[in-house]
């Protein structure tokens, strides 16, 4: 991975949204990284994208760079619905404190009621960084959601990755 290239330079300098490109999935992850210093808890972010936008690619660099997992470790939560990982910290302090890392699917739930069995509720704490595929389904979710970052699929391997942080 080392000789990956790094992502694209954000295309806007807005403090609130950010957009970049990159152009394989190993620039995905080193976006991911990159985008976790941003991400400050308590935050619950909505991931938007098509199927194999490259969502928990993404994902998996953040885990990274929070030293949660290794991005071979995390994988889709479609079936299991939620995924834990427990890390530090990236820049946003000197004190290394836990960060829960929560990435959650919720391409197979129907509806709120079955929303509301997963006890999302439960996970948000001050240290949470809660991360939701398809979470623009349920109205609750996108209401209470500090932003989001939005996949695109462009030709090849290209993604465009917008980032939007409520102000």
């Amino acid at each position: 991975m080392s000789d990956a290239k790094r992502p694209d330079k954000a295309e806007h300098t807005d403090k609130t949204v950010r957009v970049f490109t990159t152009h394989s999935s190993e620039e995905t992850i080193l976006l991911g990284r990159e985008l976790a210093k941003l991400l400050v808890p308590p935050k619950v972010l909505v991931l938007r994208g098509d199927l194999g936008a490259g969502k928990t690619t993404l994902v998996k660099g953040i885990a990274a760079a929070l030293g949660a997992a290794e991005p071979e470790e995390v994988t889709s939560p479609t079936f299991t619905l939620i995924h834990e990982y427990a890390g530090r910290s990236v820049e946003h302090d000197s004190l290394g404190n836990t960060v829960l890392l929560y990435h959650i699917d919720l391409y197979r739930i129907e509806g709120q009621r079955q929303l509301d069995t997963l006890g999302m509720e439960d996970l948000m704490t001050p240290q949470s960084l809660i991360l939701i595929e398809w979470g623009e389904k349920f109205p609750s979710i996108t209401e209470r959601s500090d932003g989001e970052i939005v996949l695109e699929t462009l030709p090849g391997d290209e993604r465009r990755i917008t980032l939007r942080l409520g102000s």
